[in-house]
């Protein structure tokens, strides 16, 4: 049996950074992990998204209606991933969106942030929202909007690897210069979704 992360958003807000994050830790508490990755034209605010079975899984592609958590570091992602999803899944979603170029070209309306959140809780039974880049701002620096997305994942009771595992794995892959930054960022978003 496999722990489900789907990890979705848009290129530059460190998902595979994240996914790095949660899969060496789970390595160093003896799990079996399989990864899979999609970029997208990050440079250009494409979309990525991670797939990370943590358990007894041969294939790292999350089956239609299979994942345990939905982290969406963007919200239009969150409805995108919605096929992965089941009324069990837990979701973690920032609320912060970034709105496409194609939007602004096109003279479109980004959905209601309200409607969207409205959306995953018809979806799903537990959807728990966060500005994350709010967040990381009042932590010390936008770019840490990532760990505050983890720090959400790692306060939903089923996610099955220990904090103190998580921060030292985070130790070793983030600049020296940004951990207590992002140790910070870390702690207020898990704050904000612990119950």
């Amino acid at each position: 049996m496999a722990y489900n992360i789907y990890i979705c958003g848009i290129g530059g807000q460190g998902i595979i950074k994240t996914s790095i994050v949660i899969g060496e830790t789970a390595i160093k508490e003896d799990y079996n992990v399989v990864m899979s990755e999609i970029h997208g034209m990050s440079q250009r605010g494409g979309v990525v998204s991670t797939e990370l079975k943590i358990g007894d899984d041969k294939s790292p592609i999350i089956q239609d209606g299979t994942a345990d958590i939905l982290l969406a570091f963007e919200p239009v992602e969150a409805l995108r991933a919605l096929e992965k999803t089941n009324r069990h899944t837990v979701c973690v979603v920032n609320t912060a969106p970034i709105y496409p170029s194609t939007i602004n070209q096109q003279d479109l309306d980004y959905p209601d942030i309200d409607e969207i959140l409205e959306e995953l809780t018809s979806k799903m039974d537990v959807v728990y929202s966060m500005d994350a880049n709010k967040i990381a701002t009042r932590a010390g620096h936008p770019l840490s909007m990532n760990m505050a997305m983890l720090g959400g994942a790692c306060a939903v009771e089923s996610f099955p690897l220990e904090i103190n595992d998580i921060k030292d794995t985070m130790k070793e892959n983030l600049p020296p210069k940004s951990i207590d930054v992002n140790y910070e960022a870390f702690k207020m978003g898990y704050e904000s979704c612990k119950k």
